[in-house]
């Protein structure tokens, strides 16, 4: 989807970051009740990736994966939905990653189990960074997941924004906190916020928000990203929809979609992030790249695994986003 305007490249969006293996409990109740599992595919990169791609835009992926069955099934999966994973390396050293994900019915965030310390991706460092590879991106999209797995992961995802930004490429940032992966809150606070500061675009959650800048309020939050010279800052809301601060279009509230049934929040905002990058690299305004975010977000919280609320072009198209 690369525009006349913009330079020669090999594909839309690059993102790092490792793929996980997903055993989705068959039953509401405590994880270690479950007797049966569905198989999916987990991961903030990953989950962006193939909303991407389902949208028609060329999407690369690299990551490590093992030669394990689960590390085989992910390679698979991403290849299925057209995405690029000629920057995967296969290790049969290293084990892949995986998680199991408990049922809740009242609407809340379930329960999840990592099991992916010391896992292939987790080895990842800027060696893994190609950077004619990446430069052959119009845009990257990245995650605090990523830079949260390891030492080595942060300093490559620092490389990654990085080689963007001196290649004069749009950098989107979900800064995804995952607070069990980081030494301490302090730690984790001074990475990601250093790393938003590298980003065009911040998409940072309410509740994160809070724990990253000291401010509850989304125009605070907001506030704080473009002092540090983020052109866009998308605070999201959850159902309430999502804030905006941008350059181009000033501030302003989007509207939430109706949800008759919240089955599994997980992912939620992944698919907000590939709508709100999908649009923006298409051209649409602000307004409208954020209006499809929620309501890719609140697809993504009807169904089961991360990634089967996430709309084709021709659903997008159907519904007019």
């Amino acid at each position: 989807m690369t525009s006349p305007s913009d330079p020669v490249t090999a594909f839309d969006v690059a993102l790092f970051g490792e793929a996980m293996l997903l055993l989705v409990a068959d039953k509401p109740g405590p994880i270690e009740n479950a007797t049966s599992f569905f198989k999916r595919t987990a991961g903030a990169e990953t989950n962006a990736a193939i909303g991407l791609s389902r949208l028609g835009l060329k999407v690369g992926w690299a990551s490590r994966l093992g030669t394990d069955s689960m590390g085989r099934a992910l390679l698979a999966t991403m290849q299925a939905e057209g995405i690029d994973c000629s920057h995967v390396i296969c290790d049969a050293s290293q084990r892949t990653g995986f998680q199991f994900k408990g049922r809740v019915t009242d609407g809340s965030d379930p329960p999840v189990e990592y099991h992916r310390k010391g896992s292939a991706a987790s080895h990842m460092g800027p060696a893994d960074v190609d950077e004619d590879w990446l430069r052959s991106a119009r845009h990257l999209h990245a995650t605090g997941v990523f830079a949260a797995i390891s030492a080595t992961s942060l300093q490559a995802a620092h490389k990654t924004l990085d080689v963007m930004r001196a290649a004069g490429r749009t950098v989107s940032f979900d800064t995804n906190l995952r607070p069990t992966l980081w030494p301490s809150t302090e730690v984790m606070r001074r990475e990601i916020n250093a790393l938003a500061a590298k980003a065009d675009w911040v998409l940072p959650g309410i509740e994160e928000g809070l724990l990253l800048t000291g401010h509850d309020k989304p125009e605070a939050v907001a506030k704080f990203y473009r002092d540090q010279g983020a052109k866009l800052v998308v605070v999201k809301l959850g159902a309430a929809g999502a804030y905006y601060d941008s350059d181009t279009a000033g501030t302003g509230y989007v509207q939430g979609f109706p949800v008759a049934e919240v089955i599994d929040t997980v992912g939620a905002g992944d698919g907000f992030a590939a709508g709100v990058v999908s649009a923006l690299l298409e051209g649409l305004d602000v307004p409208a790249a954020v209006r499809r975010g929620a309501w890719i977000g609140a697809r993504a919280v009807q169904v089961l695994g991360d990634t089967e609320g996430l709309p084709t072009r021709a659903q997008l198209e159907e519904a007019g986003l």
